[in-house]
C-alpha cells in the first residue's frame, strides 16, 4: 500500500486508540504503536511523530500517568498506565467516536 493509501489518524481518534491499547495494560510507546498496528490488522501505522506528542497530551491531562522501566531488550523506557480520569475519558470518547461512525456510515449508505 502506497504511503498516500495510508490513512491519517486525527489527534482525537489517537488519543481514544491510545487510551483503548492501555486498558490491555502499561506499555511503552514502540508497545503502545505496535497494539494499535496489530489490532488494526495492520491498517493503521502510528508514526512515532504523532505518538509522543499524543502521550505527552494525555499525560499532561492525567489521562495517563508514566513510570520509567525497563523494555524488553533492556532499555530505558516510559511506561505509560490509564488513570481513573482515563477510563472515563475513554468512556466519553468511545461513546462519541460509535455516535460519529454510525452516522457517517448512514450518510454512505444512503
Amino acid at each position: 500500500m502506497g504511503k498516500a493509501a495510508q490513512p491519517s489518524l486525527l489527534q482525537g481518534t489517537l488519543d481514544l486508540l491510545v487510551l483503548h491499547a492501555l486498558q490491555r495494560g502499561a506499555m511503552h510507546g514502540y508497545a503502545i504503536a505496535q497494539t494499535i498496528h496489530l489490532l488494526s490488522d495492520e491498517v493503521l501505522k502510528v508514526e512515532e511523530g504523532s505518538l509522543y506528542p499524543a502521550l505527552w497530551r494525555l499525560e499532561l491531562d492525567g489521562a495517563i500517568a508514566a513510570k520509567s522501566g525497563l523494555s524488553e531488550n533492556n532499555r530505558k523506557a516510559k511506561f505509560y498506565h490509564i488513570t481513573r480520569h482515563g477510563q472515563k475519558l475513554l468512556a466519553e470518547q468511545e461513546a462519541t467516536w460509535l455516535r460519529l461512525s454510525a452516522a457517517v456510515s448512514r450518510v454512505l449508505a444512503g
